[in-house]
């Protein structure tokens, strides 16, 4: 019985860097179409600025003080006088 013993060759001297030259520039021609697919197809929506009022109105102040005034303090629970 005799062993073989195959050793790694060498791709430059075998031919097989045309293999892997190809395969490397299939792959970034790939992403290159899905990089312009996805720039060419997909719409942007764009959206309205919103601006909110900066200006205080007066009858809401006046609401606020209001109902500050006239809220009457009802608890739904009634507190332990003695705290043990």
């Amino acid at each position: 019985m005799s062993l073989k013993r195959e050793y790694m060759q060498n791709p430059f001297e075998s031919g097989h860097i045309k293999n892997y030259i190809l395969l490397y520039a299939s792959v970034v021609i790939i992403m290159i179409l899905f990089f312009i697919a996805s720039t060419l197809f997909i719409d942007i929506e764009s959206h309205e600025k919103k601006k909110f009022d900066t200006i205080k109105k007066e009858k809401i102040a006046l609401d606020i003080k209001e109902s500050n005034t006239t809220k009457v303090k009802k608890f739904k629970f009634k507190l332990l006088e003695k705290a043990y």
